[in-house]
């Protein structure tokens, strides 16, 4: 059994941007007027707390904005933004901004008839560039009339999804998303130059061809992005049996090397040195129907990931916070491989609370390395996080510095999601993988989401406080170690209380 030791001094000061609750990512705009997608995302802002939401779908017919009609024999447009303003009460209600996607094509607007997913997102250029331009600085003056100015310029805009897909753009043809680039930045600043927009929201498939090329189409034409995007998946082509897809992930040290490619892309263009690069999706596999989404291995993968991700990148969007999502078709059980933190039903999975964790990561980073990474604020309170991606199981053992000297009492508190914790999969095969779950059955998954509590309390020795996390194979422990004072109430003893029989 693997066993690895930390000593850990409290003025250590390590770099660490940990950005995991600034963006998450959703399935289409218009299904945030469904009811179950409305709870799930409200639980997901309750226990865990983004800050911005991105999606697709913000021009398709469903969200019914763009609208011809013919008057005098002149044909018009006009826009209805009805939907929206339901979608972006909702989000705001959350505490939650947009971060907006701008696709995909009105199909009277659209100069094909292509289209992606099973709710047939239009996927070709405008037949009308002017049109186009109207569309989008129509929509931003109307959620400024909203909203305020002030308020909708903090929503950064990507244009489009994925361009150098031939299923998300026609042809990938790169010469036409650099038009439709330059036309939507230049009608975003048109309303007001404060908008931040950025792109080219490409995928690993010849990226590092398009991110240059786009830069230097960026330089040639004196385009001041004011940010980049792409996204980043870490798994192999899947194998599909029936309603799933089964995959193999890259080995977590060579996770990042994509993206930290495109770092280097960037910063070889002196005009783009440093500039911000927000990762507007990733999760492990690209597919909605891969199993490996609801396992705690995923958890464990991603928490790594959220380790990491923050050396090269301003901001980093899991893909998805819930299973409401209907790109291949309306899911046939709870735990059908889908993206979300959250299943149908309302049942976290165990990597909702990877994040949950990371977002309760608060002061300067003390540690970290591949299995773990620790904080400790002004307080002297330590928070961290460690996970196993072994076969096996792995004994850390750390000793953690304290101000307090010897003797002084420390609270050690510990959540785990492993096989037997936090790990509703294993409770839902167990129960025979029912695809349309009883009411007791959804209680039952509900409860055996949540991580498991254990608490001790130990004692400061020779100036460090020490203790062992014991983690089964795929395993998250976060934990808390923090100094405590006994303020027993008059005639209370804890040792009298648990000894009586």
């Amino acid at each position: 059994m693997p066993e690895k030791t930390y000593t850990i001094s409290s003025n250590t000061v390590i770099p660490f941007k940990n950005n995991a609750d600034f963006c998450v990512g959703t399935g289409r705009m218009y299904l945030a007027l469904f009811h179950e997608y409305f709870e799930q995302l409200k639980l997901v802002q309750e226990k865990i707390g983004f800050k911005y939401i991105r999606g697709h779908g913000l021009f398709t017919d469903d969200m019914a904005i763009y609208h011809e009609y013919e008057e005098n024999g002149v044909k018009k447009a006009e826009y209805n933004f009805t939907y929206l303003d339901m979608v972006m009460d909702r989000y705001l209600e959350l505490n939650l901004r947009p971060f907006l996607e701008l696709g995909f094509m009105p199909e009277k607007m659209a100069s094909g008839s292509q289209t992606v997913f099973y709710w047939k997102g239009n996927v070709t250029p405008p037949k009308d560039y002017a049109a186009w331009r109207d569309l989008v600085q129509n929509l931003l003056k109307h959620l400024i009339s909203r909203y305020g100015a002030d308020e909708v310029i903090t929503w950064p805009i990507e244009v489009w999804n994925e361009p150098n897909l031939p299923g998300f753009w026609k042809g990938a043809d790169m010469r036409e998303y650099f038009r439709l680039f330059e036309e939507s930045f230049n009608a975003v600043k048109s309303v007001d130059t404060r908008f931040r927009v950025g792109g080219p929201a490409i995928c690993g498939v010849d990226d590092e061809r398009w991110m240059k090329e786009f830069l230097q189409f960026c330089k040639e034409k004196k385009i001041a992005i004011d940010f980049i995007t792409r996204h980043h998946y870490t798994s192999n082509p899947p194998e599909t049996d029936g309603h799933y897809m089964y995959v193999k992930l890259v080995e977590p040290e060579g996770c990042m090397d994509s993206v930290n490619t495109t770092r280097r892309i960037v910063d070889s263009f002196p005009e783009f040195k440093d500039m911000e690069i927000h990762i507007t999706e990733f999760n492990t596999s690209y597919v909605p129907k891969a199993t490996i989404h609801d396992t705690i291995y995923n958890a464990a993968y991603t928490a790594y990931m959220l380790s990491t991700f923050g050396d090269s990148n301003e901001s980093y969007s899991y893909w998805t916070f819930g299973d409401i999502f209907e790109e291949q078709g309306v899911p046939y059980t709870p735990f059908h491989g889908g993206f979300g933190l959250v299943a149908n039903g309302l049942i976290p999975k165990p990597t909702f609370w990877t994040f949950q964790f990371f977002k309760n990561l608060k002061g300067e980073c003390v540690h970290r390395t591949g299995d773990s990474v620790i904080v400790r604020d002004k307080n002297g309170k330590y928070t961290g996080i460690a996970w196993s991606l072994a076969d096996e199981e792995l004994t850390l053992n750390f000793a953690l510095e304290s101000a307090e000297g010897s003797g002084e009492a420390f609270c050690l508190i510990t959540k785990t999601v492993d096989e037997l914790n936090a790990n509703p999969l294993k409770i839902w095969h167990d129960m025979g993988e029912p695809a349309n779950l009883s009411k007791e059955q959804l209680q039952i998954l509900r409860e055996s989401s949540a991580p498991y509590i254990k608490s001790e309390q130990l004692s400061a020795q020779a100036g460090s406080v020490c203790f062992n996390l014991s983690l089964k194979p795929s395993a998250v422990v976060y934990f808390e170690l923090e100094p405590v004072t006994m303020v027993s109430d008059r005639g209370f003893s804890y040792s009298r209380t648990i000894s009586q029989r």
